[in-house]
């Protein structure tokens, strides 16, 4: 396995992940977790889990893996592509796929993806990620507007600034959520105590939600008293982790939110999902026909069956 080897040497006893984060600060715990899961990661020469309980003493060899090209590489990859014209393309990002190449994702992300499918996206925007007008994260799965030309990559940025483009989530939330419709109107910005986080934040930038509850779904079969939410959210604002910090905030954290949610929450402990967060709709002007472009992406099946997984939906009071 290529990389360069860091040996290390446990200070304090606990977790692996937590061990790794404190002995190199400019890995967060996230990183070390994704080092851990590609087995770049021995505890006295054995592979073990994020989990793992070390103990002082102990020696644990990380295996970096080698920084991204200065620019990022085409790769032939399946792109789910549901619009495209001459200066732009929309695809259906699936959940897992991370979307420009970063310190532990060299490769395999939708920039390599599109710049096999539309070699001239390389030369839009920044070096690091060509194309990319706005991003989505790794686990969050559904549509991803790319500039392909740089008088589109402006324009689109354009819209965006003057909140133009319309998007539009499916979230499942923990919880029945009241109101059953309503706006998160409240600041974001970096959690000050962990920096992998964001967090309300009264100097944070300004950031608006607004929601609807479309299904209430009653317990999972065979569990406890939870129930949850089916929620259409349309984010006025582009915050990092918007829709994740906001629906938290109020009370209903998305199912399998690891950052933000309940790792209690049966359905999570049951069914191990993603976070269950899906861009399903998005609207913009086309700056190659002057028209307005509306894309859909269906709920991908992993979404799909955690819905099936939980009994019959009831539509709440309009």
């Amino acid at each position: 396995m290529n990389g360069r080897l860091l040996t290390l040497t446990v200070a304090q006893p606990g977790r692996l992940d937590k061990a790794i984060a404190a002995l190199l600060p400019a890995l967060s715990r996230s990183a070390a977790q994704r080092l851990i899961a590609q087995g770049r990661v021995r505890v006295d020469d054995v592979v073990r889990d994020a989990d793992f309980r070390v103990q002082s003493g102990q020696t644990i060899v990380v295996n970096l893996p080698p920084p991204p090209a200065e620019e990022p590489q085409a790769e032939p990859l399946t792109l789910d592509i549901l619009y495209e014209d001459e200066s732009v393309i929309v695809i259906n990002k699936p959940a897992g796929m991370v979307v420009h190449p970063a310190p532990g994702n060299p490769g395999g992300t939708v920039v390599n993806a599109v710049l096999a499918h539309a070699p001239e996206v390389a030369t839009v925007g920044d070096a690091q990620r060509p194309g990319i007008v706005h991003r989505l994260d790794k686990e969050t799965s559904g549509l991803l507007l790319i500039a392909r030309r740089e008088a589109a990559m402006r324009a689109l940025q354009s819209q965006f600034r003057a909140r133009t483009i319309k998007k539009t989530y499916l979230a499942l939330c923990i919880g029945q959520v009241w109101p059953e419709r309503g706006m998160i109107d409240k600041p974001i910005g970096r959690h000050p105590g962990k920096r992998t986080q964001m967090a309300i934040l009264a100097g944070g930038r300004e950031a608006m939600t607004q929601y609807v509850v479309t299904e209430v779904f009653a317990e999972p079969r065979g569990q406890g008293a939870t129930c949850y939410s089916l929620v259409r959210a349309h984010p006025l604002t582009g915050r990092t982790h918007q829709l994740r910090v906001h629906l938290a905030s109020i009370g209903y954290p998305i199912v399998g939110d690891a950052l933000y949610g309940m790792r209690r929450d049966p359905l999570t402990r049951q069914l191990r999902p993603r976070h269950m967060l899906h861009a399903s709709e998005l609207t913009f002007v086309s700056p190659a026909s002057g028209q307005e472009v509306k894309v859909h992406a269906p709920l991908p099946d992993d979404m799909r069956r955690v819905l099936d997984a939980l009994s019959s939906p009831s539509a709440p009071d309009q």
